[in-house]
């Protein structure tokens, strides 16, 4: 095989919380995470030379290749398998950037996941899990995929089955937030209250949509809300046109609500669209679904 084409899918959290700051400066977090049918594309090919070729169709910075989290994904799966060949790698991007769906995490995933394939290695996703965790908390779940109960700093994973269908809008306004500023900014000891994470999870084995999204709650909010109120006014766009609930994704500020059917969920993305526009503000808007490749709602294979 001398080329491989594979999609990076992108993330939400239907629950984040953040139970305490850790030694090390890092958080100790208990999320639900989902993958969602949005994705970035990737062509990898074999070069004779030894070099990691990265090209990209996209005007958003990416940062300097070296970097570049497909890069690193890249230089060391080629050097913790001795691979002898360069890679050459095309992205097509379609995942919004810096916006608390882990775009760049699930790019590394499929780089290293496309990587097994090109080269026929035979590694089990987890031992690419183990591999990739040194790059990033996020890159094990893209690895992964599907629904997960995500603990310690993100990367202890307990797989959910997959949740009931439901049509989601996702909306990433025009806002730059950072991540690291985000948690800086968290203070744990004013939080009210926590999300029923566990919660979250029970709904979602039994195949409860109402329960999930009755709970869907981010601290994060506490924080980017406070910062960006538009985060707010769309929430309240999309629970005012038909969904059962709205959240922003990670640190944000993406902002997804969860719908019934896809009409109602096309009318309300329209409306949201729209309205910003008016604002003078041109979001990227996306109708979705939850994407569980494999797994049926009761957790078995299908």
């Amino acid at each position: 095989m001398d080329s491989f084409n594979c999609k990076a899918r992108a993330k939400i959290n239907l629950g984040l919380d953040v139970c305490r700051r850790l030694e090390n400066g890092y958080h100790e977090v208990k999320m639900v995470m989902q993958t969602v049918d949005i994705y970035d594309e990737l062509i990898l090919k074999k070069r004779e030379d030894a070099d990691i070729v990265l090209l990209i169709n996209s005007g958003d910075d990416l940062g300097t290749l070296e970097d570049n989290l497909i890069y690193r994904a890249a230089k060391r799966m080629r050097e913790h398998y001795d691979l002898n060949r360069g890679i050459e790698i095309y992205l097509k991007k379609n995942i919004p950037v810096a916006a608390g769906m882990a775009g760049g995490s699930a790019d590394a995933a499929a780089t290293m996941l496309g990587i097994n394939e090109l080269f026929s290695l035979g590694k089990s996703k987890e031992e690419l899990m183990e591999l990739a965790l040194p790059l990033g908390a996020d890159i094990p779940f893209c690895i992964m995929g599907g629904t997960a109960l995500a603990e310690g700093i993100g990367e202890k994973l307990t797989p959910l089955p997959a949740p009931p269908d439901a049509v989601l809008v996702v909306v990433k306004p025009p806002i730059m937030v950072s991540t690291g500023k985000v948690y800086q900014s968290l203070d744990l000891k004013e939080l009210k209250k926590h999300p029923d994470i566990d919660g979250i999870a029970v709904a979602i084995r039994n195949g409860d949509l109402n329960g999930i999204v009755q709970r869907m709650e981010n601290v994060m909010e506490t924080v980017t809300e406070v910062e960006f109120p538009i985060i707010t006014d769309i929430k309240r766009m999309m629970t005012g046109n038909g969904a059962l609930n709205a959240m922003m994704s990670g640190s944000g500020p993406s902002i997804f609500g969860v719908f019934m059917d896809k009409t109602t969920a096309t009318d309300a993305a329209e409306y949201v669209r729209r309205t910003l526009q008016q604002r003078g503000m041109d979001a990227q808007v996306y109708v979705t679904t939850f994407y569980n490749e494999g797994v049926s709602k009761n957790g078995g294979a299908v």
